[in-house]
């Protein structure tokens, strides 16, 4: 899936993993919009990775997963860094 799908999943993706995990981070939502950027592009990288990368096709329920994981792990490292 090309990068420009991943940004898209990433802005959704980190309003969804805002609201799976809130709390106060500071930056808003422009913040929240950037790490789920972050987030979705570092788990579509490491799906790929781990062999999961021939699903990741396009706008479908898989991808959208592994764009939410990836924006939730990365907002949860995120507030490791921070404290």
């Amino acid at each position: 899936m090309g990068i420009l799908a991943w940004i898209i999943f990433g802005l959704i993706a980190g309003v969804i993993a805002k609201f799976i995990m809130p709390g106060r981070d500071g930056g808003g939502f422009i913040l929240t919009c950037i790490l789920g950027i972050v987030g979705a592009v570092v788990g579509g990288w490491l799906a790929t990775r781990l062999g999961y990368g021939g699903d990741i096709t396009g706008f479908n329920l898989h991808s959208f997963i592994v764009a939410v994981v990836g924006a939730i792990v990365v907002l949860a490292v995120f507030r490791l860094l921070r404290r």
